[in-house]
C-alpha cells in the first residue's frame, strides 16, 4: 500500500515517519526545498516537491499549514493539493485531510474537487511537538467522513492499519468544528491567566500562589501565563472559530486580553 503525506512541517513529517513505522510505502511532497531535505535526513527518503513525480497512491494525507490573510481564514494551501491529488487519484483511494479547517470545507472539496469519486475523511491532527510520546501522532483522535463508505476505509486505515484510536463523529462537520474548538477553548483559558496575573499583580497579590491556591478546587485547572499566546494553531484556530457567526464575544474578547498582556509584559521589561 502507497501513502503520500502532502505538507512535512512540524506535522506531516511526524505522520510521514508514523506510516514508515508501520510498514507501508510512503512518499512526501512539500513545495518546501527544506522540509523536503530534512524529511529524507529523518528517514522518508521518497519526497520531492515535482507533484509530477508522485505516483498514484492508495492513502493521501493532508497536512498543509492553514493561514489568516488580512484576519480572513484562508484554506487555499489545502484545495491546491486537494486539486493536485485528483489529477492522479484512483478510485477507490483514500484522502484524508489533517490540516486545520472550516466546517464544510470537506463537503466542498469532495463535491467541487473530486466530484465525489473519492473516499475522504477528516482526521484533524492533535500533535504537539514538546510532548510526542503522549501528544504525537498516536492519541485519541476525531474522525469524521463524507459517507459510510469513507468512514469504513478511513476506519480501516487510522484504527486497524496504523492502530491510532478514534472518536467517531457523526458528521464530517463535527469533525472540523471540534479541532477550531479546542484550540480556541484553550486560548481561552490561557487568556484568562493572563488577565488574572495582570489583576494579581495590580492589586499586590503572586499569581503563582493565586493559581495554586485555585487548582486544588477539582474542576479548576488554571495555566501559566507565560509570554502571550504564540503558535501557529491557537491565534489562527481562534479566528477561524470567530469568523463562522457574530456570537464571538468571548472570542474576541480575550483575543484582546492577550493583546492588552504582551502590551503589559513590555511595559514591566522598561520599568
Amino acid at each position: 500500500m502507497k501513502v503520500c503525506v502532502l505538507g512535512l512541517g512540524e506535522v506531516g513529517l511526524p505522520a510521514a515517519r508514523y506510516v514508515t513505522d508501520r510498514g507501508l510505502e510512503v512518499w512526501g511532497y512539500d513545495i518546501d526545498h527544506t522540509a523536503i531535505k530534512r524529511a529524507k535526513e529523518k528517514g522518508i527518503p521518497r519526497t520531492t516537491s515535482d507533484w509530477r513525480e508522485i505516483p498514484p497512491m492508495d492513502i493521501y494525507i493532508i497536512c498543509v499549514s492553514t493561514m489568516l490573510k488580512s484576519d480572513i481564514p484562508d484554506l487555499s494551501p489545502v484545495f491546491d493539493v486537494c486539486r493536485k491529488i485528483s489529477q492522479k487519484s484512483l478510485w477507490p483511494s483514500l484522502v484524508s485531510i489533517e490540516s486545520t479547517i472550516m466546517p464544510g470545507t470537506s463537503k466542498k472539496i469532495y463535491e467541487n474537487i473530486f466530484e465525489k469519486n473519492t473516499n475522504l475523511v477528516h482526521v484533524p491532527h492533535r500533535y504537539w511537538g514538546e510532548d510526542q510520546v503522549k501528544h504525537g501522532v498516536n492519541q485519541l483522535r476525531v474522525i469524521g467522513a463524507v459517507s459510510s463508505q469513507s468512514l469504513d476505509v478511513g476506519l480501516k486505515f487510522y484504527r486497524d492499519m496504523l492502530r491510532i484510536p478514534l472518536h467517531l463523529a457523526s458528521s464530517i462537520e463535527i469533525a472540523e468544528m471540534s479541532k477550531i474548538a479546542e484550540n480556541a477553548y484553550r486560548y481561552v483559558q490561557i487568556a484568562f491567566a493572563e488577565e488574572l496575573r495582570m489583576i494579581s499583580r495590580e492589586i499586590g497579590l503572586s499569581f503563582d500562589e493565586v493559581r495554586d491556591a485555585c487548582n486544588t478546587k477539582w474542576n479548576i485547572v488554571i495555566p501559566e501565563a507565560r509570554d502571550g499566546i504564540g503558535g501557529h494553531c491557537l491565534p489562527k484556530d481562534i479566528e477561524f472559530l470567530a469568523s463562522l457567526t457574530t456570537y464571538n464575544t468571548v472570542l474576541k474578547s480575550v483575543i484582546v486580553v492577550d493583546k492588552k498582556y504582551r502590551e503589559w509584559l513590555s511595559q514591566r521589561l522598561r520599568q
